[in-house]
């Protein structure tokens, strides 16, 4: 048994050694460009699928091998390591940085739940719409780590309230009093003073929570053991609350290019094998995930509630004068929290407006269905792209004042520094360095497979694939990466099979977009264990779940994503992008005018 215990600690360095020995045969015995590339593929698959080395670590491989082989120049690696997708990248982190700073996502959040309303429901509801319109433009890790302590304020003051009540209702019927209950709501008033404060709006730092450091440390839950719940009911409903911030993360990510890595790691692979397609862009990805978004968002919440607070959805529309007292403390806290906010700063003003602009030069740069203001240069077609409006408002966040200088400035400490909205260590600390590295590696990867000729190779090999049903080949695509990305980074399994699943496009003869859309979405269908991505992580350090939990619930969700994102590409994805015909910007090799089943 000890000998099992040391080789499992020992797990990665076996890893790191033995995955290159034993796949080494393959470029000894096979003396091609193909095989070659595919050995250096194989040993990142590993790496990345194992985590055996960090993942932006296991990116630069490429950079390594590819020149050794003589596959790629070094330099012409290199160049493959800073795309578009980079200055994108650094635009939308700027906006985020923004915003964590000077807390306007807190703002957002808490008045969307206060819209919605405080009966278990609604709350689980309203949650969930503020934290998947957060992470349409935040991180989900970011957003999860900002929303849940929130939630967990909430669920206590709810378990308080209740606990008050039945001690209400026991002194009236004994005459007694439970002294020891206003020491237990005096320390958890303390605990949420102390956890308000650190979420106030004066920050020396934002972004804690770096790419690696996955498991929160931002609030210190009381562990499992040391909880007491009145009735089995209040624990569903704090693993219901817990579960809905958790998937709503991630399920608002899709529908943006911009929320989630995968999204941006597609179009950048994307644009890049397919320069003369431009029908992906930031509109168009809307339109189309969108819909997907509010579907999945809208059963995933039914589904939570029949899970955890049964499927009476009654007493959601009863009076709202007849509230419970659960009902009146989330109230409260939700009103305190948004009162010590203070009104809005001009801070959080100018923020705001740069977010709304971002946001409409994206929607509008190209929709599609009418000329944008990339046709005010007709001249340049092509030359703009969303990284274009991303760096133009990106870079007004180091150069707009946070602070305008007044008289009283003057007159108390002569202070005439000049800070920006954020400063440049700000935006290193919310800067995903490790997204940037692994993206670049893919783009790497991708480029090498496409000049030693291994993406010919895979598609001559996936020809008889075209016998079988569109639809049949997307179901499988997606469920694979579905089941993978569950033990497995998001970012690692997108980069992986994306230089796969287009030339298997191509070879059956399939517009790629009808395949490439829906395993993009699918990649980021992590639901099922607390280490499968970033926010399930942060819910479940909380202490209210159990991994059984999360996979009961996590299965149905992924069940609802995959058909959602099945039913959206073929009812309003074929129209929108002409999915039934084979594209005159691919690769002209096979035959066109596919039909669907």
């Amino acid at each position: 048994m000890g000998f099992f215990t040391k080789l499992w600690a020992f797990r990665k360095i076996l890893i790191i050694v033995l995955t290159p020995l034993l796949l080494l045969p393959l470029p000894l015995l096979i003396d091609t460009k193909e095989a070659q590339c595919a050995y250096t593929l194989f040993v990142v698959a590993v790496y990345w699928l194992t985590e055996a080395i960090p993942l932006a670590v296991t990116a630069l491989i490429p950079a390594l091998m590819f020149p050794l082989f003589g596959i790629m120049k070094s330099k012409t690696v290199a160049s493959a390591y800073f795309k578009d997708f980079h200055l994108l990248l650094i635009g939308v982190v700027c906006l985020a940085t923004s915003i964590e700073k000077w807390n306007l996502h807190k703002r957002i959040a808490l008045r969307m739940v206060m819209l919605v309303g405080v009966n278990p429901g609604w709350l689980m509801l309203g949650f969930m719409i503020s934290s998947a319109f957060l992470s349409m433009w935040l991180s989900n890790t970011s957003t999860a780590a900002m929303v849940m302590p929130i939630v967990e304020a909430v669920i206590q003051q709810i378990l308080n309230a209740e606990a008050e009540v039945n001690a209400i209702q026991m002194k009236t019927m004994d005459g007694t009093s439970n002294l020891g209950l206003q020491l237990d709501e005096d320390e958890v008033k303390r605990e949420n003073n102390t956890e308000a404060e650190s979420n106030g709006v004066e920050h020396n730092t934002v972004c804690k929570i770096e790419p690696e450091d996955t498991s929160p440390q931002r609030s210190v839950p009381k562990p499992e053991m040391e909880r007491k719940y009145l009735s089995k009911k209040d624990h569903m409903m704090c693993k219901g609350m817990s579960l809905c911030i958790a998937y709503s993360c991630t399920i608002g990510g899709l529908s943006t290019i911009t929320g989630t890595s995968t999204n941006l790691i597609f179009a950048e692979h994307f644009n890049n094998r397919y320069p003369d397609c431009h029908c992906i862009n930031f509109g168009t990805w809307f339109v189309l995930t969108f819909p997907i978004t509010i579907i999945i968002l809208i059963l995933s919440w039914v589904w939570l509630h029949w899970l955890y607070l049964g499927f009476d959805f009654s007493s959601m529309f009863r009076c709202a004068k007849d509230k419970s007292e659960k009902e009146k403390a989330s109230a409260k806290i939700i009103e305190d929290e948004y009162k010590q906010l203070g009104s809005i700063s001009n801070q959080e003003l100018v923020t705001l407006v740069i977010f709304i602009l971002m946001a409409l030069l994206w929607f509008t740069r190209d929709p599609g269905f009418v000329p944008g203001w990339s046709s005010l240069f007709p001249q340049y077609k092509g030359y703009a792209t969303d990284s274009t409006a991303a760096l133009i408002l990106g870079l007004l966040f180091f150069i707009i004042p946070a602070n305008m200088p007044t008289n009283s400035s003057f007159g108390k400490n002569n202070d005439l520094s000049y800070t920006t909205l954020i400063t440049w260590k700000e935006f290193q600390s919310c800067m995903p360095w490790e997204i940037a590295l692994l993206v670049g590696g893919g783009f790497a990867l991708a480029q090498g497979t496409e000049d030693s000729g291994l993406s010919a190779w895979v598609g001559s090999k996936l020809t008889p694939l075209g016998s079988l049903p569109i639809w049949v080949t997307i179901a499988v695509s997606s469920l694979i990466v579905t089941s993978v990305t569950e033990v497995a980074s998001n970012p690692a399994t997108i980069t992986i099979f994306l230089p796969i699943l287009s030339p298997l496009a191509e070879a059956i003869g399939v517009n790629p977009l009808y395949i490439l859309i829906p395993t993009t979405l699918c990649t980021s269908f992590a639901f099922l264990l607390p280490v499968a991505n970033p926010p399930n992580a942060i819910v479940f350090t909380y202490g209210h779940l159990q991994v059984i939990d999360m996979v009961k619930a996590g299965l149905g969700v992924n069940i609802i994503g995959v058909l959602a994102v099945m039913l959206g590409v073929r009812v309003w994805g074929v129209p929108l992008f002409d999915l039934e015909t084979y594209p005159s910007w691919a690769p002209p090799h096979f035959i066109a005018n596919i039909t669907g089943p």
